[in-house]
């Protein structure tokens, strides 16, 4: 036998779709409390000694926390090409918005404290603002269209159309479906920075990012629930029609899908993925009420639970869909039709055994050790060493 025939073609398709979920829900449950942390700076900072605290809190950690997304970037590149060609393609302008906005996060931790002028550093931190509010929106606008589907089509050699001419691309987004869902991730992801601040921050920083944060987990929380009333009663869902096979060759066409129904037939199908939104919305809850009563830790854990199944429940609502086609359902890219082969998903998942634990062991033995408050005698005392 072959070694990668121990694995099915079906079995590594669903576990790389499970993967690759799972690097994007990482990539939010550590770098989005950063992008929550700088949506937060004029907000929560109103000194120039108060807005270093907040952005100490996360400056030893957000470089590491950015590896999830550029794992996640690869994976998805590695393991469904045609997901990487037809998205990138169409959401060409709003990466370039978000991959800008990730170049001047950096740029802005590494230069605002290097000047000691007032006006160079309220520019800098209105870049670390930039850096975490467009991001975060953007990323909601963007699943907000998948789960409306996409206009794209296959020719029949495969070729990857998206309809539109080039600026159209990214003004179609725009739609108030996707609109409002970069609202609920705008406001998802403050509240977990305010929770983060908690943890970390102590004083008026922290006293302000309470306040602000729990209403910011009442907006992730309705929007959230009117995001879900809206998929299920404004737009149709994707079905693939008849028989189809789940380890053949990856080719989009040689599958049948229509456009009809609700998304939300999912829960009847499989009852089981409910857990998903009820740990998105029993989360915010607990992270409202924690960030109202003052706990720390707990609503930390109940921001990152909030998170997890907000995330979790797009895609276990959508499957095995992972990007529908509005104009052409045959052409929808769907978990048995988009993958790379199957010696590829392999070798893939043998090196991600070996290497995703000693990353997530490496991520934990930094945040244990860069455990603690950041004081106002941090800042002070170590100001030529701290940001």
């Amino acid at each position: 036998m072959i070694l990668h025939e121990l694995l099915s073609y079906e079995t590594l398709r669903l576990t790389w779709w499970v993967l690759v979920g799972v690097l994007l829900i990482g990539f939010a449950l550590t770098d989005g409390f950063d992008m929550g942390v700088g949506a937060l700076l004029p907000f929560v900072a109103k000194t120039d000694t108060e807005r270093r605290i907040a952005i100490n809190t996360v400056g030893p950690v957000w470089e590491g926390n950015q590896v999830w997304f550029i794992l996640g970037g690869g994976a998805i590149f590695a393991a469904w090409p045609p997901l990487y060609a037809v998205s990138f393609s169409g959401f060409y302008l709003a990466m370039f918005v978000v991959l800008a906005a990730l170049i001047v996060r950096p740029v802005a931790f590494k230069y605002r404290s290097k000047r000691d002028d007032p006006r160079w550093r309220v520019t800098w931190d209105w870049a670390l603002f930039a850096g975490g509010a467009v991001p975060a929106t953007i990323f909601g606008v963007a699943v907000g269209n998948v789960m409306q589907g996409v206009p794209f089509h296959f020719t029949d050699d495969l070729h990857a159309i998206y309809e539109g001419v080039w600026y159209m691309k990214f003004l179609s987004l725009l739609n108030p479906f996707a609109l409002f869902a970069g609202l609920v991730s705008l406001a998802m992801l403050v509240m977990h920075g305010a929770a983060w601040l908690t943890v970390k921050a102590e004083g008026p920083v922290q006293i302000r990012a309470r306040r602000i944060g729990s209403s910011a987990a009442l907006i992730a929380v309705g929007g959230y629930i009117g995001l879900g009333l809206w998929l299920a009663y404004g737009f149709d869902g994707y079905q693939i029609v008849g028989a189809y096979v789940t380890d053949g060759p990856s080719n989009p066409l040689h599958f049948e899908v229509t456009k009809g129904g609700s998304w939300m037939q999912a829960y009847a199908l499989r009852p089981w993925i409910a857990i998903a939104p009820v740990m998105g919305v029993v989360g915010g809850l607990l992270a409202y009420l924690g960030l109202r009563a003052g706990r720390e830790v707990t609503t930390l854990l109940a921001s990152k639970m909030a998170i997890f199944g907000m995330i979790a429940s797009v895609g276990l609502t959508m499957f095995p869909f992972i990007l529908p086609s509005s104009s052409d359902p045959r052409s929808s890219l769907t978990v048995w039709n988009s993958s790379s082969s199957h010696l590829t998903l392999f070798i893939m998942l043998v090196v991600t055994a070996i290497f995703l634990p000693l990353i997530m062991l490496y991520t934990g033995w930094v945040y244990k050790v860069l455990w603690g408050k950041v004081t106002e005698a941090d800042v002070t005392e170590n100001s030529d060493s701290v940001y």
